[in-house]
């Protein structure tokens, strides 16, 4: 008899737990030896199936979280499960696209799908004029089950945040869940895999070497695409191209994704191998948009500011935006981190791929940031997972390359996106609303002034004390908001102005 699920799913929670004290100090694993723990972990994962294979694949890139023993055996997790028959599959797509699917997809190779996963089957077909497609359909009640696991993995986890607060300090376990669950939404509802899709081919604008598969119908559990050209990267035809071309297709794979990261702040979460194809022709296809990450402008900004640091071999700036990225917890040593950084910063900041595995830095980072008490933004697992693996897709074809260099490169391109940003009227309003509410303050300040003094009640420090009076080197009432008030005179008539052009 299979052990019952709640049951699995309690004794992993509590395998993990064990895990993390052990990789801080703080405990003995309960007697167990880390390599086989971590086995253990994995095999439970496999066996819970498709959040929990995702939860193990985002866990690997957090060696602050994990001992090192788990984030290597982590690291061989794979989604792959024996194909089930396509009969199982007809219902589904009978309820999803009609019974008249058949004159839809014609050729359906269902004897050998392309892909076979805890979540779904990929199969080719052959549209009615003829043209390839491949067709994504849901195996009956993944959604469900993977909703249920995901509510009963954040239960089990707030009651390990109550017990371990130390832990939970560093880690926000809560979070990086959540995270994780906002991430893979898509791949429960193929539609919104589909926009996912269609705002990743307006981002390919812009690259002649990089392409998504366009979408022919999506509903949400089955989704119809264009076939992706070529092979996958790591296969021989790729690594015969000529070295000019390689090196193009790579620096266009590493500049889309940090326009994702920095300017759309929506990026391909999952960009490993098996969904980089590249085609001598066509170049590179980015497949699978069901794992997606969304950065809000704030993160976006400091992760640029980490990158560029690094290009600038500037280790006390990376230091600087990481520690903006989270924060810094009350046993934190500011310091000892910064002394860490000015030993691995130069390491990285000339490498090529070829000598530099971004996972293993980034990792560095993440353990050296928890050793020193920094608590990390649960969105870099997810941005770290996807970083890791574009960097090794684009090894795989172009190992030559810096990612550093190619950053530079790019830092035009993302430079003049942002400014264009900057000068938005949205943007320009969003200024001018928060200058007005700071001029807000500052007329109420004012007022109250002005009411102690018809009172009598104010005492009047012109120029004396530093801090206290209105004029000189003061940080009265006054001189604290006036800069405000001309700031939002000089704003208003700008957007006047520009809104009586268009």
């Amino acid at each position: 008899m299979r052990e019952p699920r709640g049951n699995q799913v309690a004794r992993l929670v509590a395998l993990l737990t064990s895990d993390a004290l052990s990789a801080r100090g703080e405990g003995r694993g309960g007697g167990e030896r880390p390599h086989r723990r971590a086995v253990r972990i994995r095999s439970l994962m496999e066996e819970l199936g498709p959040f929990y294979v995702k939860l193990g694949q985002m866990l690997s890139t957090r060696p602050d979280i994990i001992s090192e023993a788990l984030t290597v055996e982590l690291g061989r997790l794979h989604q792959a499960v024996r194909p089930t028959p396509f009969a199982r599959f007809e219902p589904v797509l009978d309820r999803e696209l009609g019974r008249g699917w058949r004159r839809e997809l014609r050729d359906i190779e269902a004897a050998e799908p392309l892909g076979s996963a805890s979540l779904a089957q990929v199969y080719r077909a052959t549209r009615p004029d003829g043209v390839p497609a491949v067709v994504k359909i849901q195996r009956p009640g993944a959604r469900a089950r993977v909703l249920a696991d995901m509510a009963a993995l954040r239960r089990a986890a707030r009651v390990v945040g109550r017990a371990l607060p130390g832990l939970d300090a560093v880690f926000d376990i809560d979070a990086t869940l959540h995270v994780l669950s906002d991430a893979m939404q898509p791949e429960l509802d193929f539609q919104v895999e589909a926009r996912n899709m269609e705002s990743a081919r307006r981002m390919t604008a812009d690259f002649d070497l990089v392409n998504v598969p366009g979408v022919v119908r999506a509903t949400p559990q089955v989704l119809v695409q264009d076939l992706a050209p070529g092979g996958p990267i790591g296969s021989a035809p790729a690594g015969e191209l000529p070295v000019a071309t390689r090196q193009a297709i790579g620096s266009q794979l590493l500049a889309f994704m940090y326009r994702g990261y920095f300017t759309e702040r929506c990026f391909h979460a999952d960009p490993h191998p098996g969904n980089v194809f590249v085609d001598p022709e066509r170049g590179a296809t980015l497949i699978d948009w069901g794992m997606v990450g969304r950065l809000d402008r704030n993160l976006s900004g400091l992760g640029m500011l980490t990158l560029t640091s690094l290009a600038q071999n500037d280790a006390r700036g990376l230091v600087s935006a990481w520690v903006g990225m989270g924060r810094a917890t009350l046993r934190a040593d500011l310091p000892g981190f910064q002394e860490d950084m000015s030993r691995l910063v130069p390491r990285i900041s000339a490498a090529s791929l070829e000598n530099l595995d971004f996972g293993v830095a980034l990792s560095t980072i993440l353990r050296q940031s928890a050793r020193r008490g920094i608590r990390t933004s649960p969105m870099i697992g997810l941005l770290g997972k996807s970083f890791a693996n574009i960097e090794g897709s684009v090894r795989l074809i172009a190992p030559e390359l810096s990612i550093v260099t190619v950053f530079r490169e790019a830092l035009t391109d993302v430079m003049v996106e942002l400014a264009r940003e900057m000068l938005s009227v949205e943007q320009s309003a969003r200024t001018a609303l928060d200058v007005m509410a700071g001029g807000t303050i500052a007329l109420d300040q004012i007022r109250s002034i002005l009411r102690d003094v018809s009172g009598h009640e104010a005492t009047m420090r012109v120029g004396l004390l530093p801090g206290h009076g209105i004029g000189g080197e003061g940080d009265g009432r006054v001189s604290r908001y006036w800069p405000h008030l001309a700031a939002s005179a000089g704003l208003l008539w700008f957007l006047r102005r520009e809104l009586r052009h268009r």
